[in-house]
């Protein structure tokens, strides 16, 4: 009976310390399957590095449309990062055909609504239980439809990130059609124009009530953008403008050449800076290294965009109520589109032809990629 009473014991230890350990390999990308309520169906991926931080940050990295975690995972530094840095990484993956976000129903547009942003959310709580991960250390990025589920992260869940980074989106509630994983060619063309205060009342009916702490918001946008039209970055500027109480057109520094040659740094104010690239298409960098000083995983203050004394310069009144002056993409026939890139849709007028091995592959009718 007593041998019986201590086998029973070391059973229960066992299961307690079976469900308190990690249930992911480290240092590679592994699918977890039950990190709690998925109404939408998203697919959770997570990288762990080998030497976790104590109390690590989490970075939420949400790939683009015809992609998937695992091509998000390859394709960009921050799970290489992580394993200098004890930060973890959460890749979700989009449940639909073509794998674009649903950033256009009023369930993923809504705090806690079922939809996409709710499954994401839902996989931060669990990264935060699992590894005793800090909950002030929660950062968010995103490329095109990604990007777009990223401004739709910091609408919605404002509460979770301390910060974010967008490359080649939206504003938040711009693709909204009232129906899952809608496709709006308004938005995407750079015709959805609103004033700053309309696009800020779009956040915050996303999460009506919440006066709290927003997450500090860098836009990354190109030029020669033919997809997502160069004038959503200037809606995305006003949106968050709006948010924080700046105003719209008038940053505080222009930085030339930041983040990188030919790239112009528009810098707001602690929480919002916009960098917009002469000459980028969709198929937009991603400056990884600098999203970790954005965030505050490196470097030695939380935003230091706004801190760059021998580059800036004061534009008080400069008005930018315009994107910067656009390169105009090459017609079909005369480039070529390199791996990942967009090679079709419609009303797409840049190249058709991939460079070799890569082909044209259609995700939807709006979207072909090179790949």
């Amino acid at each position: 009976m007593k041998f019986s009473s201590f086998a029973s014991g070391l059973l229960a230890l066992g299961a307690s310390f079976a469900s308190a350990a990690e249930m992911v390999k480290r240092a590679s990308l592994q699918q977890v399957t039950n990190f709690g309520s998925n109404p939408s169906g998203v697919k959770m991926y997570i990288y762990v590095p080998n030497k976790l931080a104590t109390k690590p940050a989490i970075i939420v990295a949400i790939h683009y449309c015809s992609g998937t975690a695992s091509a998000f995972y390859q394709g960009t530094q921050f799970a290489q990062l992580a394993d200098t840095h004890g930060y973890i990484v959460i890749y979700p993956e989009s449940p639909y055909s073509g794998t674009c976000w649903d950033v256009s129903s009023p369930a993923s547009l809504t705090h806690n609504g079922g939809g996409n942003s709710n499954s994401i959310a839902n996989m931060v709580t669990y990264t935060i239980k699992q590894y005793g991960a800090d909950a002030s250390k929660v950062f968010v990025t995103g490329t095109s439809s990604g990007a777009m589920m990223t401004n739709v992260m910091a609408a919605t869940y404002p509460e979770m990130f301390a910060a974010a980074s967008v490359y080649a989106g939206v504003p938040a509630g711009c693709f909204y059609t009232g129906t899952v994983n809608g496709w709006n060619s308004t938005c995407s063309g750079g015709k959805s124009i609103h004033t700053q205060q309309e696009w800020a009342n779009t956040v915050f009916n996303m999460y009506p009530g919440y006066a709290g702490k927003r997450p500090r918001i860098l836009i990354h946008h190109g030029s020669a953008d033919t997809t997502l039209y160069p004038q959503n970055f200037n809606e995305t500027l006003k949106q968050w403008a709006g948010v924080f109480g700046y105003t719209y057109g008038q940053p505080r520094q222009t930085i030339s050449n930041q983040p990188a040659s030919g790239w112009t740094k528009y810098v707001y104010g602690p929480n919002l800076v916009g960098d917009y690239g002469a000459g980028i298409t969709h198929n937009i960098p991603v400056f990884a290294q600098d999203d970790l000083e954005w965030f505050g995983i490196t470097g030695n203050n939380a935003s230091p965009s706004t801190a760059a004394p021998t580059t800036t310069l004061a534009t008080s009144t400069k008005k930018t109520s315009t994107a910067p002056a656009t390169t105009s993409s090459a017609s079909n026939g005369e480039c070529t589109s390199q791996h990942w890139g967009q090679c079709g849709g419609n009303g797409w007028t840049g190249c058709t032809v991939c460079a070799s091995p890569y082909t044209c592959q259609k995700s939807n009718d709006w979207y072909s990629q090179c790949l």
